[in-house]
């Protein structure tokens, strides 16, 4: 008689408020206090002769950013990631405003991964501050503690809690459930420092009344269209029979509407995979126009080549692709690329194929966004 198959656990591992908590960090008087992360350079905190700092205030700005991040007293007065910093100010005038510092988040996210690694290591990699990690095969991953039937992983999932907190000075929020879909959920459930821990016998409970935009995959179209038929929640969705839906949202998409309001997903963590372009970008702290401000954009675009070229050869990777990407002043975006004959991870090389591309741009209008890319990658010292 072979054994009972084991339990699947998966864990999605979000860190809370990241760039924020990460400046407070560095910040620690700016604790519990309202602070967004989005400014420029100009909004580096000065230090003043008594020790104290002077911080840039949100009432203070002008310009077009947006916000990166917010700490979450800032959150409870209504700003979030993504909003403009113009109409962030309008909703916290003093709320305080630091710049993006992307080296130091890029630290502390190797840090934090490194930690989980140490408890758990096979662990899909989904950005700067998110990974799934795979909980079922660990040891006493799948034994009770106490009258806890579940108990094992969770002492494993508080175990990678620690450990993050120890390695970082960072709290973070991890959901444990059978898959990638609902444990993507269930970090949200209770943030921030949660650990939420759901089986599938709770979908009625603990998913179902949610907003179907909880549903990682459920954008906004999708979102509008469902709402005019009537659904709102999780739960609404799955008292639709699959037909129904596949008859409104098309055979993939109405299949997967179904199997994920249910609470199915069968798709593996995935531990490695080939990265398909890296690149650079910056947003400028006021519109820049190709002639009147060309020393400057020519400064930005050599910086950005050169971080982009130093990415490459760290990660170890040459590419053949490179790219350009421009926003204007009026938000529409272009892109132009063109292919090389030897992939390379080369600033110069990098720089006159961007260049070139650059030159099949009209640039009549101010510019505030530069990026810099390179694609079809491969292993440097890798055969084609």
């Amino acid at each position: 008689m072979s054994p009972p198959r084991a339990r699947r656990w998966i864990a999605h591992l979000d860190m809370d408020a990241f760039y924020a908590s990460v400046e407070l960090l560095r910040y620690p008087d700016l604790r519990a206090k309202p602070v967004v992360i989005g400014g420029g350079r100009r909004h580096q905190p000065e230090l003043l002769a008594d020790g104290t700092r002077r911080y840039a205030r949100l009432a203070d700005y002008t310009g077009r950013g947006v916000i990166t991040t917010a700490t979450y007293p800032a959150r409870d007065l209504g700003v979030h990631s993504g909003m403009g910093l113009m109409k962030a100010a309008l909703r916290a005038p003093q709320a305080v405003l630091l710049p993006t510092d992307f080296e130091q988040y890029r630290l502390y996210s190797r840090r934090f991964k490194a930690a989980v690694a140490e408890v758990a290591p096979l662990i899909e990699d989904r950005g700067i501050d998110e990974i799934y990690i795979d909980l079922t095969d660990l040891p006493g991953a799948q034994e009770p503690v106490g009258h806890d039937p579940h108990g094992g992983v969770r002492a494993i999932a508080l175990d990678i809690k620690n450990n993050v907190r120890s390695a970082t000075g960072l709290s973070c929020s991890i959901g444990v459930t059978p898959n990638k879909l609902l444990s993507k959920i269930a970090s949200e459930l209770d943030k921030p420092d949660g650990l939420t821990l759901l089986t599938h016998d709770e979908l009625p409970t603990r998913i179902w009344p949610l907003p179907v935009r909880r549903i990682n995959g459920i954008g906004p179209k999708a979102g509008e269209k469902l709402a005019t038929l009537g659904i709102h929640t999780i739960g609404e969705l799955a008292e639709r029979e699959r037909p129904w839906l596949i008859q409104h949202f098309g055979r993939a998409y109405g299949a997967w509407l179904h199997d994920a309001s249910h609470g199915v997903d069968d798709r593996p963590v995935v531990t490695h995979s080939e990265p398909v372009t890296i690149s650079r970008e910056t947003t400028f702290d006021r519109d820049l126009h190709a002639r009147r401000d060309k020393a400057e954009l020519s400064g930005i675009f050599t910086r950005l080549v050169e971080q982009l070229a130093l990415d490459l050869q760290r990660k170890g990777y040459v590419g053949r692709t490179i790219g350009i990407k421009l926003r204007f002043d009026d938000f529409k975006t272009v892109t132009r690329d063109m292919t090389i004959a030897d992939p390379t991870a080369d600033a110069a090389t990098i720089r006159l194929a961007a260049g070139l591309c650059l030159k099949r741009v009209d640039l009549a209008r101010r510019i505030r966004l530069l990026g810099v890319r390179v694609s079809a990658l491969r292993r440097a010292g890798q055969r084609a």
